[in-house]
């Protein structure tokens, strides 16, 4: 009775953690909870060099806004944003009226066609976005700029032992995005990709956080579905370390 009791306990602080609702991207409130080694190089520097002189730029994905407001300084007069989250849209479009820059629905996924005119940006920001490289090329100026940083497909693979599945996105590694970009036209100017770890104090950190990013388990994870697998998990003491993996591209038109 006493175990039961102690079960259900855990399962219902792991309910409120994953259902508890996200805004944006923002990791702070994991800030004590979580560990992360980083990449070598700076996405904001490598936003700010990409867009130095631009006159026009797009976001793809941007989430609530927040690594936007954070580049605003660098940016230009007629910059827009992209994101096709609904939970973030409205946090997004929030955050990015009071610094002028208008939001627009959409989802790389789901639509293809991007909503602008050919050439309309001479830069194209993407961090970790879904994207169709044709398109990015299409709305690009002439000798545009393109930056993406990417969480690589076999990111927290870890995850795959513990509740079973495949990788949601396989095909996103540093190799095939840049073929996609050179089968399209654009230039390759620079690529890197890199391997690192996380770490989360518990499993109640754990489920916080792939409610930020559901990639990262089963299309079909709830707290119940795999209370098995996560008590399982909080028994074990197992130290919830998972593999981190990013990489980027910057092309040209």
């Amino acid at each position: 009775m006493l175990e039961w009791t102690v079960t259900e306990q855990l399962l219902s602080a792991w309910r409120t953690e994953h259902e508890r609702p996200v805004h944006g991207w923002d990791f702070s409130e994991l800030a004590d909870r979580m560990e992360s080694s980083d990449p070598p190089w700076s996405y904001p520097a490598l936003a700010r060099a990409a867009l130095h002189g631009a006159t026009s730029a797009l976001d793809m994905g941007t989430g609530g806004g927040e690594v936007l407001i954070a580049l605003s300084s660098a940016l230009p007069e007629d910059t827009v944003a992209t994101e096709g989250w609904p939970p973030n849209l409205t946090v997004a479009g929030d955050n990015l009226s009071a610094h002028g820059i208008q939001v627009v629905a959409y989802d790389a996924e789901k639509d293809i066609a991007m909503p602008f005119q050919d050439g309309r940006f001479d830069v194209v920001l993407n961090r970790h976005e879904a994207y169709d490289a044709a398109e990015v090329r299409r709305v690009l100026s002439h000798d545009g700029r393109f930056l993406t940083q990417q969480v690589d497909g076999r990111d927290f693979a870890e995850t795959q032992a513990i509740f079973g599945g495949t990788s949601a996105h396989p095909h996103i590694t540093l190799a095939h995005l840049r073929g996609e970009a050179e089968s399209v036209g654009l230039v390759i100017e620079a690529a890197e990709e890199w391997t690192g770890k996380t770490r989360f104090a518990d499993v109640a950190a754990f489920v916080r956080y792939v409610a930020f990013v559901p990639w990262e388990v089963p299309r079909d994870f709830t707290v119940d579905r795999y209370a098995t697998q996560l008590v399982d998990l909080h028994r074990s003491g197992r130290d919830l370390t998972f593999t981190r993996r990013r990489f980027y591209l910057r092309c040209r038109r």
